[in-house]
């Protein structure tokens, strides 16, 4: 016949490995949780990013279409080493648009060239020609921070120089 003394051995044994099966079930949990946490994490700030992207881009196309609204002669391409320019004469001074290097720069009478958006994965500026006035066309790709993604961003911009400048 058992002592007491045995059976509380008994029940301490059985106690310490109910702790260690908790305690590994603990473990598996929390391991499970922190890496969907930090999965969140991770999206939430390429979300962050993607948001910060696109604001920038329609930032930049909306000094762009301000530019050719301003323009106070025709508006002409030029190729460069660098990229293709893109010239707006304005009234007292002439503004530059040049994609280069994965980056639209601005440049603009007594400034140096500003950078507005970068990450940037092509760009087109070309003429439009419609019946009645030249409007002009900017298409933006930018390029995907993620290697799969599922939307490519693409803006397109249209501006009709103001006074109309016939072609």
């Amino acid at each position: 016949m058992k002592t007491t003394a045995s059976r509380n051995r008994s029940r301490q044994g059985i106690l310490l490995i109910e702790c260690l099966v908790y305690l590994g079930a603990l473990f598996a949990v929390l391991g499970v949780a922190y890496s969907v946490c930090f999965g969140f994490w991770d999206n939430a700030i390429a979300l962050r990013r993607n948001a910060d992207d696109i604001a920038a881009a329609l930032r930049t196309g909306e000094r762009w279409r301000d530019d050719v609204r301003a323009a106070s002669a025709p508006l002409r391409i030029e190729d460069s080493p660098y990229g293709t320019l893109l010239h707006i004469p304005q009234k007292t001074r002439e503004v530059v648009y040049l994609f280069h290097d994965g980056s639209i720069l601005r440049l603009s009478d007594g400034t140096p060239w500003v950078s507005l958006l970068t990450n940037v994965k092509s760009s087109d500026m070309r003429e439009d020609k419609r019946r009645q006035v030249a409007a002009w066309r900017w298409e933006i790709e930018l390029k995907a921070r993620r290697k799969s993604v599922r939307l490519h961003p693409l803006f397109t911009f249209e501006a009709v120089p103001n006074p109309v400048i016939k072609p």
